[in-house]
């Protein structure tokens, strides 16, 4: 699907596929509230730059769906799920893939309305530019709000303010002067410095691919235009080196490789580079592909890398630049956007998915949630779908990260609720909490730091709870529901029985467990008075003896009971008082 608008010079096969070959990418994502023409903005465009096979066009015409006033209805190009076409939305994101004799582009068109914001997320993560449509009937609501504010923090450098609609309003120069000046205005709050606004029809296909007549007064590029001319950033390529190691590939003895897609940067053999966590400093020996040893790689390519040196590492580690290399810590600030039905609740144990790296981490604070139609800071205890806000964060072990705003990759993470597996949250890195590491050469602790002890204190904070012991005497069944939900929502927890083991054996394997900071539950045989009394005298853990419940409690009851008691357990840092939400 190549544009003929153009016509190119004779020449052979070879010499025009290895100029399309080499021709820049721009990867662009639409956006906007809903019904401002997104769909049939990307279906025009597609028709009037020769992008589409004819089989496609035969079957838009023969649709017995068509809202437009024309023979064709051009957002059915795009909208091709059943509910899509039926409802006349867009529900997912669609991707189309089309190409100038300037450049080559990827089209992400995702949905408009509210409850599909996560889908918008998606289809805007890797986009250079985004095209947000604004319906010049309506001028700028709150979701074209919304979006924008989100391409800003998805780090897009260029936007396109698409003025749809302007054979509705006549063709008036002031109407868009007026939505112009409004757009101008959000782009100044959000940051974004490189704006166009252009004015368009969809439907009649104004200033699109070709200018229109009907406006002589906009004396700026079209549509197409802009997308052909647009600059492209130096890209990923010239960034410090971030390689993520997603496996480890030792086919036999004599071979080890460290496979992964680079982040960023440009490796060569023989270079110097650094991995995390250990802080170890190698050389590259060589850099393997399928095709055989490459020269050299860069971003975004996938290689495996063989070191001069034998070096521990495995999945969710990371080889960087010496010279340069991440912030390493457990506790970071973040803008999320939340998209699950499921408030973010502070001090709830979820698990984030940072570059090839997965563990637990816990909300500890909402720093402010920004308000999308004024952009102002507000106070919130909870986030609720749809909302953006800064949070602090705490992950259960280091990641290796760099702002957001310099580092798409590894500055980026998702989190996913641990018992549902639903990923519930987006969140772009702005800055590690004080403490944070820049490692860059392998440094061993002091005498004096290795020296001191680990703290009960310690402990607490680092599993987000206190140490307690359930009794669940001969429940074998409830005993296990109860660990794996307790699991699930980030407890150290341990299922204990007695397996013929003698009390003396029980109360050591319960004070290793308190020891450690942990969460024992005992299901076995009835204990006598004189064990519950050693165990009750003990000033830790806290006893939890729901085998008196037994009788008049059925299990439902029961397990919800012990839940309610583990909530109890949670470890909560003081934390300055938050104002009442609005």
């Amino acid at each position: 699907m190549i544009s003929t608008t153009q016509e190119r010079s004779p020449g052979s096969s070879g010499e025009f596929l290895a100029e399309r070959f080499g021709m820049e990418f721009l990867r662009f994502t639409t956006a906007g509230s809903v019904d401002d023409g997104k769909s049939t903005l990307i279906g025009r465009l597609l028709h009037d730059s020769k992008a589409i096979y004819e089989d496609q066009l035969a079957s838009v015409r023969n649709s017995r769906i068509n809202r437009s006033s024309g023979p064709i209805d051009f957002s059915l190009l795009t909208d091709g799920l059943r509910a899509e076409r039926e409802q006349g939305i867009t529900i997912d994101v669609a991707y189309r893939y089309f190409a100038t004799m300037r450049r080559k582009f990827i089209i992400a068109d995702t949905p408009g309305h509210e409850q599909y914001t996560r889908n918008m997320a998606t289809g805007a993560s890797t986009a250079d530019l985004a095209v947000i449509l604004v319906d010049a009937t309506k001028g700028i609501l709150s979701q074209t709000r919304r979006h924008a504010f989100i391409a800003s923090l998805l780090g897009i450098r260029n936007v396109l303010a698409a003025v749809n609609k302007m054979d509705l309003v006549d063709y008036r120069a002031d109407v868009f002067l007026d939505v112009e000046r409004d757009f101008l205005q959000l782009a100044e709050q959000l940051g974004i410095a490189r704006v166009r606004c252009v004015p368009i029809s969809a439907l009649e296909g104004d200033n699109v691919v070709e200018r229109s007549e009907r406006t002589l007064w906009y004396q700026g590029p079209t549509l197409l235009e802009h997308l052909e001319t647009v600059p492209l950033s130096a890209g990923d390529a010239h960034e410090s080196l971030r390689l993520p190691v997603q496996m480890v590939i030792r086919p036999h003895a004599e071979f080890r490789g460290f496979a992964g897609r680079l982040a960023s940067g440009m490796i060569r053999p023989g270079d110097h580079v650094l991995a995390l966590p250990s802080g170890r400093r190698t050389r590259v020996r060589s850099i393997v592909s399928y095709d055989g040893d490459l020269p050299e790689a860069f971003a975004p390519m996938s290689v495996t890398l063989q070191l001069e040196d034998e070096i521990d590492l495995s999945r969710g580690d990371m080889l960087v630049s010496p010279e340069n290399g991440p912030q390493v810590s457990r506790r970071f600030r973040a803008m999320v956007v939340w998209l699950h039905g499921s408030p973010l609740e502070v001090g709830r144990t979820y698990l984030v998915k940072h570059t090839t790296r997965q563990t637990k981490i816990r909300a500890l604070e909402i720093r402010h949630r920004v308000n999308v139609n004024t952009l102002e800071q507000e106070q919130a205890t909870q986030l609720h779908v749809n909302d953006i806000a800064s949070v602090e964060f705490e992950a259960h072990v280091p990641l290796f990260f760099d702002p957001y705003a310099r580092n798409r990759a590894t500055g980026s993470f998702i989190l996913i609720d641990a018992t549902s597996n639903a990923t519930v949250g987006a969140g772009m890195i702005e800055e590690a909490e004080p403490g944070a590491q820049r490692l860059e050469a392998p440094e061993l602790p002091s005498l004096e730091i290795a020296g001191k002890r680990v703290s009960a204190q310690e402990r607490y904070e680092r599993h987000g709870h206190y140490p307690a012991v359930f009794l669940l005497e001969n429940r074998p069944g409830i005993a296990s529901r109860l660990e794996r939900a307790l699991f699930d929502q980030g407890f150290e927890v341990l299922h204990l029985n007695d397996e013929g083991s003698s009390p003396y054996a029980l109360l050591d394997a319960i004070r290793a467990v308190h020891k450690i900071g942990a969460v024992a539950i005992y299901s076995g045989s009835a204990l006598d008075t004189e064990t519950k009394q050693r165990l009750a005298s003990e000033a830790k853990p806290r006893l939890l003896d729901l085998s008196a419940e037994n009788e008049n409690v059925n299990d439902d009851e029961l397990f919800r009971h012990a839940l309610a008691l583990a909530d109890s357990l949670r470890f909560r840092k003081p934390q300055d008082h938050q104002g009442k939400v609005n």
